[in-house]
């Protein structure tokens, strides 16, 4: 593809994800093998030639705001977790990330926002939250983060 039409896509529809990667990785973290996680450049809309080497581990956290919203997925998942953040916290986070680090214009983020981002937001990460196990309202929450780190514990111990 185009660099034109690579940034046409619409990354934030669980479609332009390679869930199946994802979890075929589990499925190697959870049999002891190391896997290579690949690394997505946000300004070519391209993989890197860099890989972070993931090793297996007790417990390995899978974080982002489509996990919930793909059944093979969730059924690789032990405890799901659903962080609620309010939507003008969402956009001010994504404004200044998009801005600062990716080198886009508030006009491009303003515009993606309202074209993909917020409908698939409605349509995928909202609805996905009624998988969730444990919903957190955003912010620290010290109970919250008491009882996952527990339930975390009794399903490693």
């Amino acid at each position: 593809m185009s660099f034109e039409d690579r940034a046409r896509v619409n990354y934030d529809h669980p479609s332009s994800l390679e869930t199946e990667l994802l979890v075929k990785h589990l499925a190697a973290l959870r049999s002891g093998e190391a896997i290579d996680r690949p690394v997505y450049d946000f300004a070519t809309h391209l993989r890197s030639e860099q890989v972070v080497v993931v090793a297996p581990a007790p417990v390995v956290l899978v974080e982002g705001i489509l996990v919930l919203a793909e059944p093979e997925l969730r059924s690789e998942l032990d405890l799901k977790i659903f962080i609620d953040t309010d939507p003008d916290v969402r956009l001010a986070r994504r404004l200044q990330r998009d801005i600062e680090e990716r080198g886009r214009t508030l006009e491009s983020v303003i515009s993606q926002y309202f074209s993909t981002v917020r409908p698939m937001h409605l349509e995928f990460v909202e609805s996905s939250k009624q998988y969730a196990d444990i919903i957190i309202p955003e912010g620290y929450n010290a109970a919250a983060a008491a009882t996952v780190v527990e339930l975390i514990r009794s399903r490693v111990g």
